[in-house]
């Protein structure tokens, strides 16, 4: 077999590879609260609403819950990602997604001139 030109071997010794610089509780705790918010999603009982409300207040309780273990405060983990308490808030801050701003689905209509206006 012929040897590869050195491009293609692959890479160098002194390369650190991306996922090394990436901790394995944020891949864990990105997973976590992707599926935790498809979840309430799915089966929390309100009325029809928008998802990104529901993926920020799962996000922010997944922070809090976080919060709450680098506090020392006792919890269940997966990894490194604190799963009980994080799951707990994010539960408890689903009500509040319906005040969470975003934008309008449809645009607003121009507003009408006055047809009494002097031209």
């Amino acid at each position: 077999m012929l040897p590869l030109p050195v491009q293609w071997r692959g890479a160098r010794k002194n390369d650190v590879p991306l996922l090394k610089l990436i901790p394995p509780g944020l891949i864990v705790g990105i997973l976590a609260v992707l599926i935790v918010s498809q979840l309430f999603f799915a089966f929390l009982p309100y009325r029809r609403r928008a998802y990104l409300p529901i993926l920020l207040m799962t996000a922010v309780g997944f922070g809090f819950g976080q919060l709450w273990d680098f506090l020392g405060l006792p919890s269940a983990r997966l990894g490194q990602a604190n799963v009980l308490p994080a799951v707990v808030f994010a539960l408890l801050l689903q009500p509040a997604a319906r005040f969470v701003p975003r934008a309008a689905a449809e645009p607003k209509e121009p507003n009408r001139s006055n047809p009494n206006a002097p031209t």
